[in-house]
Parts: C-alpha cells; sequence; structure tokens
C-alpha cells in the first residue's frame, strides 16, 4: 500500500505533490530545491554550494522519516540550471554518499527550476 511521507523538517510541498512516498520498501523522495524548512524562503542566494547543501539536508530530512538514510539511496537526479556549477556541485553532493556504495545518477541542466534556484535533486531509496 502507498504511504505518504512528511516531515516538518523539510519544506512542504509548493505544488499538488508530497513530499515522499513509499510504497513496500521503496521510497520515492520529490524533488527538493534549497528553501528553509521553517522560513520557506530560499538559501544559498548565487552560491550553488550552499544551495545544494540545504538541498540535501533537506532530502536526508525526508528519508529520516521514510526510515531510510543516504546510505540507502538506490537513484538520483539531479537537475542544474548551468552545467557549469557540475564540479562545483560534487563537491557537496559527495560529502553525502560513500564513493563505495554511491547510487546510480543521472545529472541533466535544465533551463529553469522552481523559484529559479541552481539545483534540485530527487531520490529514490528503500527503507532501513
Amino acid at each position: 500500500m502507498k504511504e505518504i511521507i512528511s516531515t516538518p523538517n523539510a519544506p512542504s510541498a509548493i505544488g499538488p505533490y508530497n513530499q515522499g512516498t513509499s510504497f513496500g520498501d521503496l521510497v520515492f523522495l520529490s524533488g527538493q530545491i534549497p528553501l528553509d524548512p521553517e522560513t520557506m524562503e530560499l538559501v544559498g542566494g548565487d552560491d550553488v554550494q550552499a544551495q545544494t547543501k540545504q538541498v540535501m539536508e533537506n532530502l536526508k530530512s525526508v528519508l529520516e522519516e521514510a526510515n531510510s538514510s543516504f546510505d540507502n539511496v538506490l537513484k538520483t537526479t539531479c537537475y542544474l540550471s548551468d552545467m557549469d556549477n557540475f564540479v562545483a556541485f560534487n563537491e557537496i553532493y559527495a560529502q553525502y554518499f560513500k564513493a563505495e556504495t554511491a547510487p546510480a545518477r543521472a545529472t541533466v541542466a535544465v533551463r529553469t527550476l522552481p523559484k529559479n534556484v541552481l539545483v534540485e535533486v530527487d531520490v529514490i531509496a528503500h527503507k532501513n
């Protein structure tokens, strides 16, 4: 049965979706952008690394609510507004995964993202 995942420790949805859903042992997290969960304000200005850190912290909170963690992430999709930010993004992203167990990943450049942020990441994981 499908279960809705929701935590006050990550930004609330800004559209008709949930922070995440699970089905059996699989967890599907909606894309997170760099919003502060308390204020719903953007974090990081024009700094892709500051934005990436907030995105990853938001994902961490939703994963924890789903009884999961970055160790259980199977696949990520990373959206960058500018592929020139790829190396800077990777420096922060890599801090959240062990190299030997890093998930599969796709990274794509997009024309724009919600609220004109620089980065968004979504996740597929399994429960602990």
